[in-house]
């Protein structure tokens, strides 16, 4: 046994201090899709192709967080697209961060593996009245990025692997400014990574997957609080008009969550939230209002509701998928107190982003009635009575 682990501890002294704690590796992918014609902007311009260069960090397997979450990755990526219009969509480049990891092993070398994606775009083309007016479906130029998809994945040798798939792609600007209708597309995932120290690293063995520290289910509670800005339509008789300001939105949530293992916590949250935007009326001021994406000056004004019909109280149910450094969670609720407006269901989107043990930065998304824009959900959250255990990724 003295032997053993001499000879282990002089193989390690050998590996590179970059080798030592992650395996790096980096990537390029190539995405040819189909754009869904949601509009008839789109039509006679579906399909679309991009190029990514990516570089990623994987657990070791011998590491309690390699052997808990098995082959998981993460790191960032630069995506360059083009979206079949370019005259009056843009050539938007993204930049995103991203994590994936193996769903199910299928042989020794092939496994179903998962990828998110979550980024910012930049350089579309957004509607203008002058000169991009057919464009009404891109409303500025920078956009939120959001991608996720399946796909397989072949270790060709100890530094290659090849991996084949399909994702879904969205672009919107979180209705922060109108238009927002977004882009939406589906389409394949073609991609080869080259591992830099992966040869150094084998398998963990039966004796370390069986000494994981054992993972005590626990309920923690969680507080957010967000904020975000956003556009807004105005209720005008049996029509509606754009906002003529830019409104602000905050808010906290508090979520009880019981964690039944490492990687998932489910509960219900109360969500409250106030909305300068809720209760909008318009008012015209000679004549009936104007119903364009103009920025010229319109003839109606905004009237505000009383602060107290802006503010919001909800219930909702929340689940969330927990690894290394990230939490992927998904909500859907209901309005009990709040304007006649906002008596609705809600549903969010939301990545949860590590930065000490009881800290996180927050992102989501909220949508009404399933298909409704809502708002934006940016802010910064703590974790109380948190019981997770302390794992070493190194």
């Amino acid at each position: 046994m003295l032997v053993c682990a001499l000879i282990a501890h002089a193989q390690e002294d050998t590996i590179p201090r970059f080798s030592k704690g992650f395996i790096h590796k980096v990537g390029a992918e190539y995405r040819p899709g189909y754009i869904f014609p949601t509009h008839h902007f789109i039509v006679g311009h579906e399909m679309e192709w991009s190029a990514h260069l990516k570089y990623a960090f994987q657990l070791r397997p011998q590491s309690e967080a390699g052997r808990i979450f098995g082959s998981a990755y993460q790191g960032i990526g630069v995506g360059f697209y083009h979206v079949g219009n370019d005259r009056e969509l843009g050539t938007p480049t993204t930049f995103y961060l991203f994590q994936g990891a193996p769903i199910t092993p299928l042989s020794h070398r092939l496994t179903l593996d998962y990828n998110w994606e979550f980024g910012i775009s930049f350089g579309w083309k957004p509607y203008d009245e002058d000169n991009n007016f057919n464009n009404i479906i891109i409303g500025s130029p920078a956009n939120f990025y959001l991608n996720a998809g399946v796909y397989l994945n072949w270790e060709v040798s100890r530094y290659f692997d090849f991996s084949m798939g399909v994702s879904a792609t969205h672009f919107s600007n979180g209705n922060t400014r109108f238009p927002n209708a977004g882009l939406n597309s589906i389409g394949l995932r073609m991609a080869v990574a080259y591992h830099f120290n992966r040869a150094l690293w084998g398998e963990p063995t039966h004796r370390d997957r069986s000494i994981l520290p054992a993972f005590p289910r626990h309920i923690s509670y969680d507080l957010t609080l967000f904020g975000a800005w956003k556009k807004a339509g105005i209720p005008y008789e049996d029509k509606r008009v754009l906002s003529l300001n830019r409104h602000w939105v905050a808010g906290f949530s508090f979520s009880p969550m019981y964690n039944f293992n490492y990687r998932l916590r489910t509960g219900v949250s109360l969500d409250a939230t106030y909305d300068t935007s809720t209760g909008l009326s318009a008012r015209p001021l000679n004549e009936e209002p104007n119903y364009t994406l103009s920025n010229d000056k319109p003839n109606y004004t905004e009237v505000s509701a009383p602060f107290i019909q802006r503010i919001a109280l909800g219930l909702s149910g929340r689940v969330e998928y927990t690894m290394p450094y990230f939490t992927v969670g998904v909500g859907m609720g209901r309005n009990i107190v709040a304007h006649r407006n906002k008596q609705s269901w809600y549903q969010m989107l939301y990545l949860k982003i590590d930065l000490l043990r009881n800290t996180y930065l927050h992102l989501g998304y909220s949508l009404q009635e399933f298909h409704n824009p809502n708002h934006l959900m940016l802010g910064v959250g703590y974790r109380f009575h948190n019981k997770y255990p302390k794992i070493r990724k190194k």
